[in-house]
């Protein structure tokens, strides 16, 4: 990451794409960080490129530790609605040069993520309720 100071630059960037709240770029920032020393621990890499399926998965993990069953709701107070918008989040933060990418990366990469009812609901639901059709009956 870069040395820019970063509520700059998630002012800069909501000055031209007000979509996401602030929360969602410093939420972002932090699971990024928590995927990277998820990284360094498992696979011992002290330079891994995360992908956007391991970040996907990071953010997950994360929300999930730091916000328990409150987590899609939090996401959703920040237009989070789709993994797609972890992608334009990260690219965002990419143009802005906080954060690096490969030639490789896009934020397409993001977009065959996970069901956010799946991924922040379901951990939470009584096991007769989980992985099942329809998640909306009583």
């Amino acid at each position: 990451m870069s040395e820019k100071d970063f509520t700059d630059v998630v002012n800069s960037i909501r000055e031209q794409d007000a979509r996401f709240a602030k929360g969602a770029y410093y939420f972002v920032r932090q699971a990024l960080d928590h995927t990277l020393k998820h990284f360094k621990l498992d696979q011992s890499a002290n330079n891994h490129h995360v992908t956007g399926k391991e970040l996907l998965e990071g953010i997950r993990e994360f929300a999930l530790d730091q916000y328990g069953p409150m987590s899609k709701t939090l996401l959703e107070a920040w237009n989070i609605k789709h993994c797609r918008d972890f992608g334009d989040i990260v690219f965002h933060l990419v143009d802005a040069g906080v954060l690096g990418k490969t030639d490789n990366d896009s934020p397409e990469d993001f977009a065959e993520g996970y069901n956010f009812q799946d991924a922040f609901e379901g951990p939470f639901l009584p096991p007769s309720r989980q992985n099942g059709p329809d998640h909306s009956q009583n």
